[in-house]
């Protein structure tokens, strides 16, 4: 219960593994690059060798029972830093600080998890398209870091597949060497995997499932959502990468190991559905190890987190990572209560009993109980004592520290037919569709004050749960999910975050437990809501693009993803947020993602690499710290540092006081060889935008020009503020999108 605790409730946060039973802990410890440069496969010895110098010659540690525990190094890096794991003392990093070529140690963080028919809803369908384009992504490595896997799902089938890559060098571990096929061509444990790649947990088996599951016939889930479950790119092969407990605990020590043999075994694309709490990049160790996978081409899908809708909560925010918000889909498993009065409200809920009466049951407060006024209202367990729940539909209100289905089974326990869940003001119209215990379903706050307002006008007041079963079309999608962290960026305000945002609320994958008791098949499923379920969608869709288009590289396929995005919903409104108004950009960055359109963008933004040197020393880091990150020595003094809103990004997020800026973006043009395009300029509020040229034409593929955007305030204002537009670059063929968001100073 652990993992769905972090899931369902959307728990993001990060801490450090407290030490029990001895001084030692494990610490991440960055050096400088060795004088001889090893890098060589053959030299990784040598390079271990020059690790295990720093360690100081003091190598035991009393445990708090008084034994002697020896320091041990743990993970050497190669890829992804310039340095290694060890269990260390405070004392003896204290001794290792005097070494020469020292560069920092830190004590490992635990990061957290961010937790069918949504290939439809984003438009792939069999023999058309994308996925006919793409071949499903054949040939194409997704790896995941997760919880592992379970290898013996029909997810994860290979028939139909062909074998991997020649370029592919990874592993199956211990006792999955048997288990492996096709599909699931990689298996590797860490640390906290405890050994074994096995998913214990259902995170893991979930997300692969998404990314690149294959065609299972009749999924679902309490008979609902029935249909053909099947990953976004069902032909491409995954290797999992153990990294998390199952509890959820994911250490940046096992991720930095995980990534460091990711990129050895050949991956094409990392899925990471997990993050801790914002850090400059070069204390992340996330964004250190996605870049230099990303370095190596690798392109790098990871989610933004499950702190929203607070503003500044993003995670995973690096330039070079894909940072992925989460929506709704047009599916639902509807679920209404009907009151005395005739009133009606929608909810949702896995649970769907075999046979749904309407039946009338006289309502119930748990907010009512005068002897327990802290955990009643929550219908914590334990906590409902009163003999008169019984027979009754109970009231409780959402609590983010209790899941759902307890509350549920709180309820049943005390006697009660069945559960309505008023969520906080802050879910607004978001909703959980859980696999309940009992008839119940969750409620917005707004909903729920109706209905505790008939009760307390009501001297008999009873209401009857409907359910509907599964409903396709909802028009209002794709809505942004309350939880998804919302930006700007604390750690480079000047790039917009998320990116963009995909699928991420009652997903249906796979799982490797049956949540409906059906213990007669293998073929189990699970709904779950999370910008970690957002997170494989666009990994899968990476993986399309990847195999439609071998020669692009990680910044194309991401622009080609943001400039295509779609900004209004199945009804051509535009995207709304939780609270049914506009969202914003820093709820949905670029939009939905769109895979077909991604495919043929027609100009793409693609990042020079050696941009980033000058991005790095732009956001004022010092020349030790710019060199953690590039893993070799950096001289800031000697780059022309440029503000963040000046790499060639395909999105703008700058601030603007009384002096214009200019910034440039360069173009390369990857859809028809003769093409001319024309801007489109939509400005902020109060702001001027201004391009130049404003056409651009083309003579041949793979051409780059390049553009200039100057941005002035019109107008005085009191108070800062954010506003936002867009500019597009239109053919007769493609339109290139790029949002803008511009926080104007006060004066």
């Amino acid at each position: 219960m652990g993992f769905l605790k972090i899931l369902l409730i959307f728990i993001f946060c990060s801490f450090l593994r407290p030490s029990i039973q001895s001084d030692l802990e494990t610490y991440i410890v960055h050096v400088e690059s060795p004088e001889n440069q090893i890098s060589t496969q053959s030299s990784l010895t040598d390079l271990e060798s020059y690790y295990l110098s720093f360690l100081p010659k003091t190598t035991t540690a009393i445990s708090s029972s008084g034994d002697e525990e020896a320091a041990s190094m743990i993970y050497s890096y190669h890829n992804v830093m310039k340095g290694f794991a060890a269990r260390l003392t405070a004392a003896q990093v204290k001794e290792m600080e005097k070494k020469h070529g020292f560069v920092s140690a830190q004590k490992q963080r635990i990061f957290s998890l961010h937790t069918t028919h949504t290939p439809s809803f984003l438009g792939l369908q069999q023999n058309m398209g994308l996925w006919k384009d793409s071949n499903f992504g054949v040939g194409v490595i997704i790896g995941v870091l997760d919880t592992g896997i379970l290898p013996d799902h029909p997810s994860f089938s290979d028939v139909g597949m062909p074998p991997p890559p020649a370029k592919w060098k990874g592993v199956c571990e211990s006792n999955f060497t048997t288990k492996c096929n096709n599909k699931l061509i990689g298996a590797r444990s860490y640390q906290l995997g405890n050994g074994s790649p096995i998913d214990d947990n259902g995170h893991g088996t979930h997300t692969a499932g998404t990314a690149a599951g294959a065609f299972v016939k009749g999924a679902n889930i309490f008979g609902n959502a029935n249909g053909t479950a099947v990953g976004v790119a069902p032909l491409a092969h995954i290797a999992v990468y153990k990294v998390c407990s199952s509890d959820g605990g994911c250490s940046d020590s096992d991720i930095l190991a995980a990534m460091d043999a990711a990129i050895d075994d050949g991956v094409d694309i990392l899925s990471i559905s997990l993050g801790g709490s914002t850090k400059p990049f070069h204390d992340d160790g996330i964004a250190l190890g996605t870049y230099s996978a990303t370095e190596r081409g690798i392109f790098v899908s990871a989610s933004a987190g499950n702190s929203g809708p607070s503003l500044g909560t993003v995670a995973n925010e690096a330039p070079w990572i894909l940072t992925v918000g989460a929506s709704t889909h047009d599916r639902k498993l509807k679920v209404t209560v009907k009151l005395g009065n005739s009133e009606e409200f929608e909810g949702e809920s896995a649970y769907h009993p075999k046979t749904s009466n309407s039946t009338f049951f006289p309502l119930y407060d748990a907010g009512k109980n005068e002897s327990d006024q802290f955990s009643a209202p929550f219908c914590s367990p334990g906590s409902l004592n009163d003999p008169a729940i019984k027979g009754k539909i109970v009231l409780c209100l959402r609590s983010i520290s209790l899941l759902r289905v307890a509350q549920g089974q709180s309820v049943k326990d005390a006697g009660g037919v069945g559960m309505i869940l008023i969520n906080e003001q802050e879910e607004g119209v978001t909703k959980s569709a859980e696999a309940h215990v009992l008839p119940a379903l969750d409620v917005s706050n707004a909903d729920g004050k109706k209905i505790l307002a008939y009760m307390n006008s009501s001297s008999n007041p009873v209401a009857s749960i409907t359910f509907h079963g599964t409903v396709i079309g909802d028009k209002n999608a794709p809505i942004v999910a309350s939880f998804s962290s919302r930006g700007p960026s604390v750690a480079s305000p000047g790039i917009l975050k998320p990116d963009i945002i995909g699928p991420g609320v009652n997903v249906l994958a796979a799982w490797p437990t049956s949540v409906d008791n059906n213990k007669n098949t293998k073929s189990t499923f699970n709904i779950v809501s999370g910008t970690s379920m957002s997170c494989p969608h666009l990994s899968g869709v990476a993986a399309l693009l990847k195999s439609a288009h071998p020669d692009w590289s990680p910044a194309a396929i991401k622009s080609a993803m943001m400039t295509t995005a779609d900004t209004v919903n199945l009804a051509n409104s535009p995207i709304l947020d939780e609270r049914l108004i506009s969202a914003d950009l820093f709820a949905m960055g670029a939009g939905h993602v769109n895979p077909s359109r991604a495919s043929d963008p027609g100009l793409v933004y693609d990042t020079p690499f050696e941009d980033y040197i000058p991005y790095l020393c732009g956001l004022n880091y010092t020349n030790r710290e710019v060199g953690k990150v590039l893993q070799r020595k950096v001289n800031c003094s000697e780059v022309k540092r440029i503000p963040e809103g000046q790499l060639n990004y395909p999105s703008f997020s700058i601030r603007l006081g009384s002096t214009p800026q200019t910034y440039t973006r360069t173009v390369t043009n990857v859809g028809d060889a003769k093409s001319s395009y024309k801007v489109e300029i939509v400005s902020p509020k109060g702001v001027v935008v201004k391009v130049e040229p404003s056409a651009l034409n083309f003579s041949t593929l793979n051409q780059k020009l390049t553009y200039q955007v100057i941005f002035t305030k019109t107008t005085n204002i009191s108070t800062t503020s954010d506003v936002e537009g867009f500019l597009k670059w239109n053919s007769n063929r493609h339109s290139v999108r790029s949002p803008i968001a511009v926080r104007v100073s006060a004066e």
